[in-house]
């Protein structure tokens, strides 16, 4: 017998493709909750014929706040746990089992891992936790875009933590995001103090390719009394870097890495743009320095701003093609091997191994 009355609770608009997976992962909940805010195909009929309770609603002018609020509210009175899940993410079975065995009574929300971004073969490429399941009441959302879950209760807020369950995200790549700039826009003019916000306009900018908007943003970021947190801080000089990059003010970039390096010593990301700027020159010792200080960070930080690049084949990848051309032939041949055995079809490093070995065989019939 179920210990807690656990609702699953969501916002949905045309997105019919992902009901019948998502109500899958989902019903091991009692009961599930969606406000559809305007679906134009057949996401409602589908998600009714599921079973789920579904209310419609337009939300004008749309925020994601006002959306989830609403969606919140058809949860029931007496239920004990709340989860809110996006119908473009699946949680992984037994959560509900899980769930039942981690909460207490006095706990009111669990953070717990998200995949956001998996390879083809379902290996996370980009991992973090997530605090989306939270008690029944004392919870609001707030933010028109990139929303949080604010706690308004009485009490002090008992949050606990597990890796035993874990949502995969599996984003529909068709979906526009147009509307996430004028919302963070309006988002910063309602708190021009908040951090989080700030930073996500900032990056939003350099999105679309407005460099000098991105910058004085993201500087801006910097200056915030709330802007505390080193990893961000080290992503917004590492983005401020990049604009600068794309402005042809290289200096300006190398000076913002170096200050992104210092900031967080301990992420890989900022050696690695480093040496990817420095390669972009040819500066192949300069690539070899950066990438072997990267290599000395093991710990892979549980947060979405860690890049890609920075535990993926690109280091092993870029490190074997400057020690080529340093003669170095013997390392370059190692982590050509490193690179590969990550990605074994990719073609131009299997070629890069062959001239390779050709340098090889050449200096072994010299020696």
């Amino acid at each position: 017998m179920n210990k807690y009355k656990v609702c699953v609770y969501a916002i949905s608009k045309n997105e019919e493709k992902f009901v019948e997976r998502w109500v899958n992962s989902m019903k091991e909940a009692d009961e599930i909750y969606v406000l559809d805010t305007g679906s134009t195909d057949n996401t409602v009929n589908l998600l009714k014929e599921e079973g789920v309770n579904v209310q419609e609603k337009i939300i004008k002018p749309w925020r994601f706040d006002v959306a989830r609020n609403e969606s919140l509210k058809l949860a029931p009175d007496d239920a004990d746990i709340c989860v809110c899940c996006d119908l473009d993410e699946v949680f992984q079975s037994g959560w509900r089992e899980k769930l039942e065995n981690i909460w207490q009574k006095n706990t009111t929300r669990l953070s717990y891992n998200y995949n956001w971004k998996l390879d083809e073969d379902g290996n996370p490429l980009i991992n973090f936790y997530i605090e989306k399941i939270h008690a029944r009441d004392g919870y609001k959302w707030t933010h028109p875009v990139h929303e949080i879950l604010e706690y308004i209760g009485n009490n002090k807020e008992n949050k606990i933590t597990t890796n035993e369950i874990t949502v995969n995200h599996y984003p529909d790549k068709e979906k526009s995001r147009s509307n996430y700039l004028p919302l963070l826009e309006l988002s910063v003019k309602e708190d021009p103090e908040d951090d989080r916000n700030m930073h996500y306009l900032g990056r939003e900018y350099m999105y679309y390719g407005r460099w000098n908007e991105a910058i004085d943003t993201l500087i801006k970021h910097l200056s915030l009394k709330k802007a505390k947190w080193k990893d961000e801080r080290c992503a917004s000089m590492r983005f401020i870097a990049r604009c600068y990059q794309r402005l042809n003010r290289i200096e300006e970039a190398r000076m913002w890495l170096d200050k992104a390096i210092n900031e967080a010593p301990y992420l890989r990301d900022s050696y690695v743009e480093r040496a990817i700027l420095e390669y972009n020159f040819q500066n192949f010792k300069e690539v070899e320095i950066y990438l072997r200080k990267a290599l000395e960070i093991k710990k892979h930080e549980k947060t979405y701003i860690n890049e890609i690049f920075s535990w993926n084949n690109t280091i092993y990848d870029l490190l074997s093609v400057s020690l080529y051309y340093e003669n170095k032939f013997e390392e370059s041949y190692k982590y050509a091997k490193l690179a590969l055995d990550m990605e074994p079809d990719n073609e131009r490093i299997k070629n890069n191994i062959f001239l390779i070995k050709k340098e090889l065989e050449y200096k072994n019939e010299i020696y």
